[in-house]
C-alpha cells in the first residue's frame, strides 16, 4: 500500500506539471489513454481476459461514474490550486465515508471519532479559507472531489467480491478516458501537446496503473485504503483526523509509517 500511495503522489505531480500548457481535461484524457495502453497488457498477463466483460458490470460502472465525477472536479482544482491544498481538502474523503457508513449501513462511529471528524472539517475550512466574498470555486471543486470520492468508496462496497480489483481499476480508467474526452470536447480547445507533455502523461499513466494494481485488493473488497493518499498532506499534519478515525489498527500503523517515510516538501 505504501507503493500504491507513492505511485498516486507521482501521478498527481506529473498531472500538475502537464497542466502548465495543456487544458486540464485534455491532460486527463491523455493520462487515460496512456493508462489504458499500460493497463490492458497487464490485465491480460494476469489472466483476466475472460473477465474483461465485468468492466461493464452495472455496479462496477456505478462506482466508476462516481470516480469520473470526482476526478473531473479534482483535475480542475489541481490545475488552479497548490497541490498541497487540493490534496489536503481531499483528506475529508474518509471522514465523509465514515459519516456515510454510519447513515447507510448503521455502523457506529463513537464520540471520539465524531469529535475528530469535526476537527477534520475545521481543518478543511482552514485550507479553503472562505472570505466575506465567498469561497474559491477551485476549493469547492476540491471539496466536490472529496464528496464524490466518498460516494465512490461507499458504492464500491456493493461490487461483488468475485470481481478482480484490476478489472475495477481498468474499468475506471476507461470510464474516465471517455468522460474526460467528452468534457474536453464540450468545454476546451485542443492544444497540441509537446514531447515533454506526452512523456509526463506516459509516466502518469504508468504510475496510475502501478497504484491501482498495488491497491487492487482493497478496491475489490469494497474496503478502500482511505489512508493511502494521506502522506501527501503529512508535512502539515492535516491527515491526522482521517488516520485516527480508521477502525483498522494496521491501517493506522501503516499510515504512521508512511507519514514518517515521505520527506516534507
Amino acid at each position: 500500500m505504501i507503493l500504491s500511495t507513492g505511485s498516486y503522489v507521482v501521478n498527481d505531480t506529473m498531472m500538475k506539471l502537464a497542466t502548465v500548457g495543456l487544458p486540464p481535461y485534455e491532460v486527463l484524457f491523455l493520462r487515460g489513454a496512456a493508462a489504458t495502453l499500460w493497463g490492458i497488457p497487464l490485465l491480460l498477463s494476469l489472466g483476466y481476459a475472460k473477465q474483461i466483460p465485468l468492466i461493464l458490470d452495472r455496479r462496477v460502472l456505478q462506482r466508476n461514474l462516481l470516480e469520473l465525477a470526482a476526478i473531473l472536479c479534482y483535475v480542475v482544482a489541481l490545475a488552479n490550486m497548490q497541490i498541497a491544498d487540493s490534496t489536503a481538502l481531499g483528506q475529508i474523503t474518509p471522514l465523509l465515508m465514515l459519516i456515510g457508513s454510519s447513515v447507510l449501513f448503521r455502523e457506529r462511529i463513537g464520540g471520539l471519532r465524531t469529535a475528530l471528524i469535526g476537527l477534520g472539517f475545521i481543518g478543511a475550512v482552514m485550507v479553503a479559507q472562505p472570505t466575506m466574498q465567498g469561497i474559491s470555486v477551485y476549493a469547492l471543486l476540491a471539496l466536490g472531489n472529496a464528496a464524490f470520492a466518498a460516494a465512490r468508496d461507499l458504492a464500491g462496497r456493493r461490487v461483488a467480491a468475485d470481481v478482480p480489483g484490476m478489472i475495477v481499476a481498468i474499468s475506471a480508467v476507461v470510464v474516465v478516458l471517455v468522460g474526460s474526452g467528452a468534457a474536453h470536447l464540450m468545454s476546451e480547445r485542443w492544444v497540441m501537446p509537446e514531447t515533454h507533455h506526452l512523456l509526463l502523461m506516459a509516466g502518469a499513466g504508468l504510475f496510475l496503473i502501478s497504484a491501482a494494481s498495488s491497491s487492487s485488493w482493497p478496491t475489490a473488497s469494497g474496503r478502500p485504503a482511505s489512508w493511502r493518499r494521506s502522506i501527501t498532506a503529512s508535512p502539515s499534519g492535516r491527515s491526522f483526523p482521517a488516520w485516527w478515525c480508521s477502525s483498522n489498527c494496521q491501517t493506522r500503523w501503516r499510515s504512521a509509517v508512511s507519514c514518517w517515510w515521505w520527506p516534507a516538501g
